[in-house]
């Protein structure tokens, strides 16, 4: 006798998921440790591993499976994943097998042609491969949104934000526009009336930086059991939940740049570690899309990390760590440099005051991409002039511009906007916990995260996606998303 088509869905979306997982470490091998030359064939595997997962999702028969299942009595949690699961079917459905395989491809050559140009500062190597990522991206977005009925770009969205309006993302953008301009000329005239921060004196050797972010890591409450630290030439966590791999960049002469990429990537395996088990390899045991993710990220890195609690516990053992001693190595210098506002080129370098205007940037010239307005050819000129324009500086090569983050190379288009929606999250939610549960704040002076990571457990990690995240952030907070509450912690920050 078949199983009801219900668990038939749950076992075929199993066996996706644990294709996906597959795919997700051999992407994680790609970046991290893989040799130049197994390029090729990587990109050949991973293609022939989304054409089967595409071709189980997209069967007439799931189709049929899902009506069936639609028409039975189930659970509140089952009737949501149903829901995720309808979901998907329909954006497989609208996409060809060659289309999905065409663009893993061309992701995976651009990818692996986008290390060596960024290395050369050399736009013009990558632009073909590019081009013809940007030429597939516009077909699988356009083909999902005669489905959905939205445009390109807000179809492309919703693989990153599931249910996002780009159009509802630019009110709060434009939000930001009107208040950062100002805002950044006062936080700039209060830095320069005070002393400039001391910088500890390097060189940082790459061996105690990692151990430093391994000791920090494990604080936080990483399991070194299920998941491990490594190098890439772009941070990023990756992996399965039983699995976290996430990476980082050293420099000798930095060593707090690396730290907060750790700390950052940190909050997105924490995440991941924490999703419910019970609903693992369903659609609703996912993350709840990218802001909320990003949320998890930046409230280790920005309000945790840079605060000045976090600072207090960890100064100590930032002098251990690299012996260092006097006046550069004091918890208030390493706060000052830690909150120190200042106009950078790279994104994920960049302070919290500036920062959404990268993400302001790359999220109007990747619109102006999907839609035609603009072509790769202007790529690099409009990222420099958009970003003299944002913050007053312009990149000297497109290593520090165009070239610097791997999403557009690697097919992540609509992603950028989640970035600066994460970060007012993540001020939302820091707000409550730290209302809600009054040791919080005083567990970071003391190393303690278990409060903060059990209250992010309880109301965040472990829902999944049973919940859409405007709901989430609604019942967690009183509230939707609110610009004022970053607005609120950029000031208390940066202007006391």
């Amino acid at each position: 006798m078949p199983l009801p088509a219900y668990s038939q869905l749950e076992e075929r979306f199993r066996r996706m998921a644990l294709i996906g997982e597959a795919a997700g470490v051999l992407h994680w091998d790609a970046s991290a440790v893989m040799p130049s030359g197994g390029a090729e064939a990587r990109g050949e595997q991973l293609a022939a591993l989304k054409a089967v997962s595409h071709s189980m999702l997209s069967a007439p028969e799931v189709g049929e499976l899902i009506a069936e299942a639609e028409a039975t009595e189930l659970a509140e949690a089952e009737r949501a994943n149903l829901g995720e699961m309808r979901h998907h079917w329909l954006k497989a459905t609208a996409l060809p097998e060659d289309l999905v395989v065409a663009l893993s491809r061309a992701c995976s050559t651009c990818e692996t042609i986008w290390r060596q140009a960024r290395a050369e500062s050399d736009f013009a190597a990558v632009k073909p491969s590019l081009q013809k990522v940007l030429d597939l991206t516009r077909q699988v977005g356009a083909a999902k949104a005669e489905i959905f009925g939205v445009s390109v770009y807000d179809a492309l969205l919703d693989d990153y934000e599931p249910g996002a309006k780009s159009a509802d993302i630019q009110i709060i953008f434009d939000d930001l526009k009107s208040f950062l301009p100002e805002f950044l000329g006062r936080v700039l005239d209060l830095q320069a009336s005070r002393p400039t921060p001391l910088l500890p004196e390097g060189p940082f050797p790459i061996d105690r930086q990692k151990a430093l972010g391994e000791q920090l890591m494990t604080r936080l409450g990483f399991d070194f059991d299920h998941g491990r630290l490594d190098v890439s030439l772009h941070p990023f966590c990756g992996g399965i939940p039983e699995d976290v791999r996430i990476t980082t960049r050293y420099d000798e002469a930095d060593f707090t740049s690396s730290l907060m990429g750790v700390m950052h990537e940190t909050g997105h395996a924490l995440y991941e570690r924490g999703l419910p088990t019970r609903w693992r390899r369903q659609p609703v045991g996912e993350a709840l899309g990218m802001s909320i993710h990003e949320s998890q990220s930046l409230l280790i890195e920005m309000q945790v990390c840079r605060s000045r609690e976090f600072v207090d516990f960890a100064a100590p053992l930032m002098r251990d760590a690299f012996g260092g001693s006097g006046a550069a190595w004091q918890p208030e210098n390493l706060y000052r440099l830690q909150t120190r506002v200042k106009p950078d080129f790279i994104r994920v370098d960049a302070d919290e005051v500036t920062y959404p205007a990268h993400v302001i940037l790359r999220t109007r010239l990747e619109q102006a991409l999907l839609g035609g307005e603009m072509s790769l050819d202007d790529l690099p000129t409009a990222w420099n002039d958009g970003l003299h324009d944002l913050l007053g500086i312009t990149p000297p090569d497109d290593r520090l511009g165009c070239l610097q983050d791997l999403h557009w190379f690697d097919g992540g288009w609509g992603y950028f906007p989640t970035y600066t929606l994460g970060a007012m999250t993540a001020a939302q939610l820091f707000e409550a916990a730290s209302q809600a549960e009054p040791g919080i704040v005083p567990g970071i002076a003391d190393g303690d995260f278990q409060p903060l990571m059990s209250w992010l457990g309880d109301n965040v990690h472990g829902h999944g996606r049973l919940s859409h995240a405007p709901e989430l952030l609604s019942r967690v907070t009183g509230r939707s998303l609110d610009p004022a509450v970053f607005k609120a912690h950029l000031e208390r920050r940066y202007l006391s």
